[in-house]
């Protein structure tokens, strides 16, 4: 019987910035009321556009972040990156390697930490009340992905470009102002 692997992906325009997710997270994990010891992190961009989004691993295949470690103390089981705290010098090469800064660290905590998907029940996706946080089967990320292409397109109003050296803007969705379609001035 073939085992569909799961993992979380995340809906960018669904985040409202709540921070929900990193608390359900932290008291979980850490035992703590503290945001700052979650395994997942919201980060919120402004001023225009205005962008909030949940971070989490990826659960890479082949991770960076165990090919950086110089001891071994990140290992991949049943799809789930991993860091073994007995095995962590806390050298946080890790962090650095993390191609989307999902490796964290707290003064207070020894090792760096990530998220686990809690076992395969991850309390973000519960707790989300946006639903901007999906945990679902591998084979339908691609799905996802494409989503998230055709919305960031949808939201796009203008994009610069260069064209024989000169500077040009292609404006998406300009109404226009002013005569008909067809005149010819």
């Amino acid at each position: 019987m073939i085992r569909l692997r799961k993992k979380l992906t995340v809906i960018p325009e669904r985040c409202s910035g709540c921070r929900v997710c990193e608390l359900v997270c932290a008291i979980s994990h850490a035992g703590v009321n503290n945001p700052k010891k979650a395994n997942i992190r919201v980060i919120s961009l402004y001023p225009h556009p205005v962008i909030k989004m949940p971070i989490v691993c990826e659960q890479c295949k082949k991770p960076k972040c165990r090919d950086a470690c110089p001891t071994d103390a990140i290992v991949v089981t049943d799809g789930v990156v991993t860091i073994l705290e007995d095995r962590c010098i806390s050298c946080h090469a890790c962090v650095s390697a993390c191609h989307i800064g999902a490796i964290f660290v707290h003064e207070d905590i020894d090792t760096p930490f990530k998220c686990d998907m809690c076992g395969g029940n991850p309390k973000c996706v519960a707790a989300c009340p946006k639903k901007a946080i999906l945990y679902v089967p591998e084979h339908t990320l691609g799905q996802a992905h494409r989503l998230a292409s055709a919305l960031q397109y949808a939201n796009m109003q203008e994009v610069e470009y260069y064209e024989h050296g000169e500077k040009k803007k292609l404006r998406y969705a300009e109404i226009e102002t002013g005569g008909t379609r067809g005149d010819s001035r």
